[in-house]
């Protein structure tokens, strides 16, 4: 269920995804200077996660991952999760991942998100405690909304995590 009054909620859905349409579609092309206002049948665009959500669940639509979930994305964060700055790719990575891992077909996205939420979630507890507060702010930076709000967060999986700082 959607959190209606929930900003950040409402931010995650406004995260662009890319997708195939399967019909043709009248009044979902979002750029202004495009002569015509539908999306023909096979035409890939990018359009908002809520718009792609219900086009899919009229099967007008399938959704592709987008590039803050690519092959680079999850081999920086194999290499070292850490010091990836997710914010700059999705500024609310897990939350949209969560969102869009049912509706895809990679069913490899779960694991990268709990993955990178545990390492980066050990990084930052150790980094809070130990590091001169120069070094710790550098690292803040690279954290995604998520990762510093002080709420818990419930995961994709049920497991609720919270990282406060």
């Amino acid at each position: 269920m959607s959190k209606y009054y929930d900003i950040d909620d409402i931010l995650v859905k406004e995260e662009y995804v890319p997708v195939l349409f399967h019909k043709t579609a009248n009044g979902v092309t979002i750029d202004p200077s495009a002569e015509t206002n539908c999306a023909e049948q096979g035409s890939k665009v990018d359009i908002p996660f809520w718009l792609a959500h219900e086009l899919q669940l009229r099967q007008a639509v399938s959704i592709n991952l987008p590039a803050c979930f690519d092959q680079k994305t999850r081999l920086e964060v194999q290499a070292d999760a850490a010091y990836v700055d997710l914010r700059s790719r999705c500024p609310y990575f897990y939350e949209f991942g969560c969102k869009l891992e049912p509706l895809v077909t990679d069913r490899t996205l779960g694991i990268l998100l709990s993955t990178a939420f545990k390492i980066r979630y050990k990084e930052a507890l150790t980094k809070v405690y130990t590091a001169a507060h120069i070094t710790a702010s550098k690292y803040l930076s690279f954290l995604t909304k998520e990762e510093t709000n002080c709420k818990p967060y419930r995961f994709c999986h049920g497991a609720e995590l919270c990282l406060t700082i």
